[in-house]
């Protein structure tokens, strides 16, 4: 079990990032969430097996519209009590 925070750059707002990222996170159990920052970048913070973050970060990848250019990232302690992704505002 991991807990990863990202920030994501490039075409990341105004292209469904936010939702696209929640729809996935929920498919593959993960928890934390993703919010859109004023500068126009996207951070995530996400926990669960490694394997599915990586699968995450595929997935956005390839979606359609969304272009990361880059992403910064930093490991985090695990939350034990965290249950659910969520989109913030």
């Amino acid at each position: 079990m991991i807990r990863r925070y990202y920030i994501f750059h490039g075409r990341v707002q105004g292209v469904g990032f936010r939702i696209t990222c929640y729809q996935i996170a929920m498919r593959l159990g993960l928890t934390g969430w993703v919010r859109n920052l004023s500068d126009g970048t996207v951070e995530v913070c996400v926990q669960g097996e490694e394997l599915f973050v990586q699968r995450l970060l595929l997935e956005l990848n390839n979606a359609r519209f969304i272009k990361i250019e880059r992403f910064d990232m930093k490991e985090l302690c695990v939350l034990q009590d965290e249950k659910s992704f969520e989109m913030k505002y």
